[in-house]
């Protein structure tokens, strides 16, 4: 329904008292933070992307809908607090009927891996479903049924996602544990290896293990649709032969315009579109660059949009900006600081200049952007309503059931 979400206002966890029931936090603007820029149209073309956007399904694959401090000094504190506010009227704002929401599970993999326990996985579950309850405008969404609920009464669907499987070693029934606590997507692997497989940070790549195999049954079984952005090139090919059923990449870009083993080889993405699955671009910070962008913007990040739509064609091409309400540049750089982590995903990349923003595609608000550079760049009305959501829905038809 686009402009016509069904918002009231309610803002996270204004049913409790802060102060006594919860620590508060001065947290940053979800509208309007920084001077990101609307991409220019003409009058005619405005009204296309809002016309596009009322009758189409819009759907990020991956965002995080969680506003931030205003004080990055404030960052660690509030990661131990564990209590998400969820950035309700940017995402009233952002015209999607979907988001797959992945919490904070990347961020903690990241910067503290001991902290993803089966305890932790469990309580960001309970924490953002208890907020969740208290207002109507988001729900969660556990099948395709739900997204095209959301679209038609103005609301919300959020798809919960583990970039990773928690810490459960061999005992797989954990996995119908949280597909019954609402997960419908997840990760092989967050960067470093696991039981399951090598991540793209690992410098040998082993691939998918053993245990690894059973975990893409499982999910299979279930009915999960599994993600291999952080798992290593040979894990991410391993998984997507192994798998049933379509398997995604939700937030990357192709290697080929930036040398980052943050993004992906040119095999991989063929493979992805061959199991008739979608990749999904990223926009967080400092990741896809591009050489002839260097500077990060929505136009480095639609580069490696259109080199993968050339690659393997506009029925496999998706979005996943990888986005949060707040100072996302500041939160990379404080947790890094704070356990003294090396950028070594940076050595031998091209030179390229530090962004405080990524202009265009800042926060999840600023989705319908992408709308206009496709607009603007002249892609037809059918194109776009693939890649916005109907590539996405086409997989999720197929893997959920």
């Amino acid at each position: 329904m686009g402009s016509g979400k069904k918002y009231k206002g309610y803002k996270s966890w204004e049913f409790l008292e802060e102060g006594k029931d919860y620590k508060g936090f001065k947290l940053a603007k979800v509208l309007n933070r920084v001077p990101s820029k609307k991409v220019e149209l003409s009058k005619s073309e405005e009204e296309r992307v809002q016309e596009i956007i009322e009758k189409n399904i819009l759907v990020s694959v991956h965002d995080h809908t969680e506003v931030f401090p205003e004080d990055p000094a404030e960052f660690v504190e509030h990661a131990r607090v564990g209590r998400p506010f969820i950035g309700y009227e940017g995402l009233a704002a952002s015209g999607l009927d979907a988001v797959f929401e992945n919490m904070m599970d990347g961020t903690a993999l990241m910067y503290s891996p001991d902290s993803w326990h089966w305890e932790n996985v469990i309580h960001q579950l309970g924490m953002w479903q208890a907020d969740i309850d208290h207002q109507d405008f988001v729900f969660i969404a556990r099948k395709v049924d739900d997204i095209e609920k959301a679209f038609r009464e103005g609301k919300l669907a959020m798809v919960i996602s583990l970039e990773s499987p928690p810490k459960i070693g061999e005992d797989l029934s954990k996995l119908d544990v949280l597909y019954g606590l609402g997960v419908r997507v997840m990760g092989v692997v967050y960067s470093k290896n696991n039981e399951f497989g090598s991540g793209l940070a690992d410098i040998h790549d082993r691939g998918l293990t053993d245990l690894g195999y059973s975990l893409v049954e499982r999910l299979n079984k279930l009915g999960v649709l599994i993600d291999v952005s952080h798992a290593s090139d040979k894990t991410s090919l391993d998984a997507i032969e192994a798998s049933k059923y379509p398997v995604v990449v939700t937030h990357a870009g192709a290697r080929a315009l930036w040398p980052s083993r943050r993004m992906k080889p040119d095999e991989v993405i063929h493979a992805v579109a061959e199991k008739k699955g979608f990749f999904a671009i990223e926009a967080a910070p400092h990741t896809t660059l591009t050489k002839n962008h260097p500077k990060h913007s929505l136009e480095s990040v639609m580069e490696h949009f259109q080199y993968i739509e050339k690659l393997v064609g506009i029925d496999y091409v998706a979005f996943g900006p990888d986005t949060l309400f707040g100072d996302h540049v500041a939160l990379h750089k404080v947790f890094a600081e704070y356990l003294s982590i090396k950028a070594s995903s940076e050595e031998g990349l091209p030179p390229y200049e530090k962004v405080p923003f990524v202009d265009g595609i800042e926060n999840p608000s600023e989705f319908p952007n992408i709308i206009r550079w496709l607009v603007k760049n002249g892609y037809s009305d059918s194109e776009i309503s693939k890649v916005v959501g109907g590539n996405v829905l086409r997989v999720l038809r197929t893997v959920w059931k």
